[in-house]
């Protein structure tokens, strides 16, 4: 069985030969294993079941430590070297005149799926739109001002809103020509208790858009990833019936994912479930392993679940603890 048709069982939510999983690493986390290691590669040698192509990847360097992205957005990245923070804010006024969004057609942001796909066809493959709507919102406006102008400047960012949906629509589409197996969105509307702007307004400005993208990548006959932190336990039947198929990250600090997959396993996927927070950083290689065993076990049976720590591996998680979850997730027959 191939990795793409482990993830499309488990998609499906029928039982695999063994339970998928995808591990990422931080940069800093990534030198540390890749020094152990003495392997540049070793990220290929994991076994991950999943690969991302990124239609967003007109990032610029435009001094040491600072990059600027394609909407214009000047990135800080001296001491969080993964994203970094915004430097400033491009609308600082609630209104759109005079900002014009970039162009989702752009030759140069599809010239690498042709190439990149054939390199990784064994895998199930994913385009990725990061900072997909409220994040993008945001990162132009600002986190404060935006919350603020869904009271007060609702027309606003109704138009914001709209302009970057229609950015993504015309992105679905044009990796749609490529063979890919599904989208994956980025767009955290969690903290760790509950929604950032509430269920009201996440329902009033966010739903809409959502099922709209979800409908244009349903009708390329693709499927759907959310990469969404924090607790947005509230919205999952929402979720669902806009037609997400997996969501990730499924942080462990943030709800009783045990839980959750039983409420919901029936008719959503979940993607992670390993501690970012306590297990991987704080416990000792054998909690490590015990861990991924049981979130293998128990999450993974019956389908719908790929196993990935809630995020990628962050610096502070010790070498040997890496090391150990790797060894139980490429090893499962051992021990499972």
């Amino acid at each position: 069985m191939t990795r793409k048709e482990q993830i499309e069982l488990s998609l499906n939510h029928e039982n695999t030969d063994i339970v998928p999983y995808n591990i990422t690493f931080t940069v800093e986390a990534a030198e540390k294993i890749k020094k152990h290691l003495n392997d540049n590669e070793f990220e290929e040698t994991i076994g991950n079941h999943l690969y991302n192509v990124d239609p967003l990847c007109g990032d610029k360097v435009i001094k040491p430590g600072f990059r600027q992205d394609d909407f214009g957005v000047i990135w800080n990245q001296t001491v969080d070297k993964d994203i970094g923070v915004v430097e400033e804010f491009r609308l600082k006024e609630p209104k759109l005149k005079g900002f014009k969004l970039p162009d989702p057609k752009v030759g140069w942001r599809y010239e690498s799926f042709s190439k990149t796909l054939a390199k990784y066809k064994d895998r199930f493959l994913l385009s990725d739109i990061g900072f997909s709507l409220f994040e993008r919102a945001w990162t132009l406006r600002g986190m404060e001002n935006l919350l603020i102008d869904m009271y007060e400047n609702p027309d606003f960012v109704n138009e914001l809103l709209d302009a970057i949906t229609e950015f993504n629509l015309v992105v679905i589409d044009e990796s749609s020509k490529f063979p890919i197996d599904g989208m994956r969105f980025g767009d955290d509307w969690g903290q760790q208790s509950g929604l950032i702007m509430g269920p009201e307004l996440w329902r009033k400005f966010i739903k809409p858009r959502i099922r709209k993208m979800y409908s244009r990548v349903k009708a390329h006959g693709l499927k759907v990833f959310i990469h969404s932190c924090g607790d947005v336990e509230e919205i999952f039947p929402d979720l669902i019936e806009c037609g997400l198929d997996c969501f990730n990250p499924f942080q462990p600090e943030a709800y009783d994912i045990f839980k959750i997959k039983e409420l919901h396993g029936a008719k959503l996927s979940f993607y992670g479930g390993m501690s970012t927070q306590k297990i991987l950083p704080f416990g000792t290689p054998e909690e490590v392993k015990k861990e991924t065993i049981k979130l293998l076990k128990i999450l993974g049976k019956g389908g719908g679940y790929i196993f990935s720590p809630a995020h990628a591996t962050p610096a502070d998680v010790p070498l040997e603890n890496m090391l150990a979850m790797i060894e139980v997730v490429k090893n499962q027959g051992k021990y499972l």
